[in-house]
Order: structure tokens, then sequence, then C-alpha cells
């Protein structure tokens, strides 16, 4: 059984940093890319990066400079972190296993497992 649990979210101030892990069980994971995707209430859900099995990450236009992404797979682990937030970051906040074949990595419909989520909130 495949899962996927996120960590780390929290309440933080304009201007400052969390650190998002996800944990993954169930799968090899070191050939898996790993995406991170975040939704706000009452929007859809929107790409924020994913990293590749080999570890070159790709970034939103949004979160480019601000957020970087990393993996482990000793622990089966990814990260997402996040530095100089804003208001508009607040979403909660998932991990997901990208699917083999996929055509395009920024879509939610390409990825096949996803973590539960972690509520992010930045104030003003």
């Amino acid at each position: 059984q495949v899962q996927l649990v996120e960590s780390g979210g929290g309440l933080v101030q304009a201007g400052g940093s969390l650190r998002l892990s996800c944990a993954v069980s169930g799968r090899t994971f070191r050939t898996d890319a790993m995406g991170w995707f975040r939704q706000a209430p009452g929007e859809e859900r929107e790409f924020v990066g994913v990293i590749t099995a080999i570890g070159v990450p790709y970034y939103s236009n949004s979160v480019k400079g601000r957020f970087t992404i990393s993996r482990d797979d000793a622990k089966k682990m990814t990260f997402l972190q996040m530095n100089s937030l804003k208001p508009e970051d607040t979403a909660v906040y998932y991990c997901a296993v990208l699917g083999d074949s996929y055509t395009d990595y920024r879509r939610p419909d390409e990825y096949h497992y996803w973590g539960q989520g972690t509520q992010v909130t930045v104030s003003s």
C-alpha cells in the first residue's frame, strides 16, 4: 500500500520560512519523480514544483527563487523549503508521485498517489 505523509506546515509571518516534508512508503521511491502542489480555498490545485528521479527540480514561476525542492532517497523523503513566504502562498500543500508516462508534469492528473496535505498559512 502506497502512503505519502506530509508534515511541517503551520502559521508563519510574511517573509518567514517553512520546510515541508513528505515521507513515502510502499514504493521503491528512487525511480519516482515527486511533485508538490498547493490548493487554496475555492481554487484549483496548483503546481508548485517537481523533482526528477535524478534530483533535477523544476518550479512554477510563482515560487521560483523562493522555494527549493530536494529529496533523500535513503529516507524515501522529499522536502519543500519555502523562503520569503507571502500571504498568497497560503494553501494546503500536497506531495505526489508522478506517473511514468506523463506528458505534462504540471498537471495534477499526471500524478498517481497523493498525500493528505499540510496547511500553510502566511499572515501579513
